[in-house]
């Protein structure tokens, strides 16, 4: 018989043996009729048999006399006239403040953590931080918002903020604006806008576009396709046109504003987006802004003769921009406007001395704005040492799955993978991305479907530059039905008309998942998202997913309705929902696999590096 039974039975014994009523004329109508002739004697007697068979099978399976003591607490002579509803009520009561106890001690280690975790030195140049140089007012524009919208009042913008999700930290908010045309965006944009099909701004664009165009440091935090790049775009394409109206740029000057992405395949993306509103106002008779394109893989030659023009805008990859930058070749002496696409990747561990040493170029105040779908908590407040008075715009949880995504999760055996990918890809009309972790694997994945007559591309960080463009543009311009992809392809970029996304693997965190299937569902429309997962998977990973599709409100498959929370009740506290670290929300900071892989990272690097020689030679 199970020890907890044989509890259960002692405590209903005590507790009705110490019942007031219990005395043989006033019997509760639920007791059976026996218990009229028992006397608190022989229920005494047999609940103390009981717990001598508790102590001893207490003791074989090895629990604490303590345990055992606990057993009938409550239930002595003492407590002999309270009744049984009271006694519910005070061990509740006493349940209850062992919980809280538990969570604020979670709490105080999550806050350990936290700290251990965070940067002890601030996002800011080395100059800067040298100096002591601060800034304590964001910079100055000639844009002001229309008088007829301020004159609305700050409870019609809370009513505005409200009816579309948007949430606004920071002081001194701009207002949210629900037009272009009240943007006071020139007629070129407005038509340039009209012929892409964008008639009104998305929530981020409500808030977002008048923050960065009043000048304000921000953070952009949004659901993948809902137009984030339009918010640092258009403002930056609006300042170049008043500083060459001003004061035409000459050789050799700029850029202006700086544009960092991740990836080249979204750098050259976001360069388009440029070039396009560029050539908007060319068309209307307004001045030529010049725009640089910076990434590995290209001709430096090219890109320094475009630099040698003068430009006002420039797009780069972190690792080209800083060699150009060592080199003298290219300079951002006045550049005013900073604008990292993908923040969350390029702050993480191990990106942070790469942004101070781009940072450290600048010769003055910049404007700064970070934008993602995803941003832990660790990273944002690691962000907002390099902003000053930052507005925080965040639409829907910061690494939450766009909601017009159906997400739907199979279990598939790692053989017969590459077989059911071929029915996956009949679930809609091309054009469909497969998504794998592996070089190795999209490679193989590749030559199947060419094998079995699908006209499919790949592309991965071990591809040629010309390769990848050509993959890129040909399947962007529906040359080709399929294109096989790493996680190379999962940020940031736009691909028209995306129907389906297969996930063949799921990827090793979470807010990847969140990219990928943002390939698809973007703009309005509705998208699938197909993802195979197997024993293979790793388990916080497969409890962060259920996580994400329980808050999307989609459905569950039978393999991840067993899986189970180590401890549901501590997954929010405090109004915060999952891990602060990775943005994951089926764990806590303290259980967070990034972090142990991070800090078993660091530890095995412990006596390796030589960190005097960082940016050294060998002679």
């Amino acid at each position: 018989m199970p020890l907890d039974f044989l509890k259960g039975i002692y405590n209903l014994l005590q507790s009705v043996a110490n019942c007031k009523y219990f005395n043989g004329r006033h019997i509760p109508p639920h007791f059976p009729r026996f218990y009229c002739s028992a006397s608190r004697e022989f229920l005494g007697c047999l609940s103390l048999q009981l717990q001598r068979l508790l102590r001893k099978r207490a003791g074989a399976r090895g629990t604490g006399e303590g345990e055992v003591e606990q057993i009938g607490e409550g239930f002595g002579d003492e407590r002999s006239s309270v009744s049984l509803l009271d006694q519910h009520q005070q061990l509740k009561e006493k349940a209850e403040a062992r919980k809280e106890s538990a969570k604020e001690k979670q709490l105080e280690e999550e806050k350990k953590i936290l700290e251990s975790v965070a940067e002890g030195k601030a996002l800011m140049s080395v100059k800067e931080m040298a100096k002591g140089i601060t800034y304590d007012r964001p910079i100055k524009t000639s844009w002001r918002p229309p008088q007829a919208v301020l004159a609305m009042g700050e409870a019609r913008h809370i009513r505005v903020r409200k009816k579309w999700h948007i949430l606004v930290e920071g002081e001194d908010l701009p207002p949210p604006i629900k037009s272009f045309r009240e943007m006071k965006f020139p007629p070129a944009i407005l038509k340039g806008l009209k012929r892409k099909g964008i008639e009104q701004p998305t929530p981020i664009q409500i808030q977002g576009l008048p923050t960065v165009l009043s000048g304000r440091d921000m953070i952009g935090i949004a659901f993948t396709g809902s137009g984030k790049t339009l918010v640092f775009a258009l403002p930056l394409v609006m300042f170049c046109l008043e500083q060459e109206k001003r004061l035409p740029f000459l050789r050799n000057e700029g850029p202006y504003g700086l544009i960092i992405c991740p990836s080249r395949e979204l750098a050259r993306q976001t360069h388009s987006i440029l070039e396009y509103y560029s050539s908007c106002l060319v068309e209307d008779g307004l001045p030529q802004l010049r725009t640089v394109l910076c990434i590995g893989g290209m001709s430096v030659r090219d890109q320094l003769d475009a630099v040698r023009r003068g430009v006002h805008m420039a797009v780069a990859t972190p690792g080209r921009l800083m060699d150009l930058l060592q080199k003298k070749l290219l300079a951002l002496d006045v550049c005013r406007y900073l604008a990292l696409d993908e923040a969350d990747r390029m702050v993480d561990m191990g990106f942070e001395e790469d942004i101070r040493t781009i940072f450290s170029f600048f010769k003055g105040q910049r404007q700064t704005l970070l934008f993602s779908a995803t941003m832990p908590k660790k990273i944002q407040n690691f962000a907002r040492s390099a902003l000053v008075l930052p507005v925080t715009i965040n639409v829907g949880r910061a690494g939450a799955a766009n909601l017009d995504v159906i997400q739907e999760v199979e279990y598939v055996k790692e053989e017969a993978k590459m077989v059911y990918l071929l029915e996956c890809l009949q679930k809609t009309a091309p054009p469909v991305l497969v998504f794998a972790e592996k070089k190795a694997e999209v490679d193989a994945i590749h030559e199947y479907l060419l094998l079995k007559g699908v006209e499919a591309v790949a592309i991965h960080g071990g591809k040629d530059q010309d390769d990848r463009v050509r993959a890129v543009e040909a399947f962007r311009g529906g040359h080709r039905d399929v294109l096989v992809a790493t996680d190379v392809a999962s940020k940031g970029l736009d691909f028209p008309n995306i129907q389906h996304v297969v996930n063949y693997d799921m990827p090793e965190e979470i807010e990847n998942y969140v990219h990928r299937i943002g390939r698809t569902g973007r703009s309005g429309k509705t998208g699938v998202a197909t993802t195979f997962i197997n024993k293979s998977c790793d388990e916080s990973v497969l409890m962060d997913l259920k996580a994400l599709l329980q808050e999307a409100g989609q459905q569950l498959p039978p393999v991840l309705h067993i899986l189970q929370p180590g401890d549901a009740a501590l997954l929010e506290l405090e109004g915060e929902r999952g891990c602060t670290f990775c943005g994951g929300l089926g764990h806590r900071i303290t259980d967070c696999p990034k972090l142990e892989a991070l800090q078993t990272k660091q530890v095995s690097n412990i006596g390796r590096k030589d960190y005097l020689a960082h940016s050294a030679m060998d002679f």
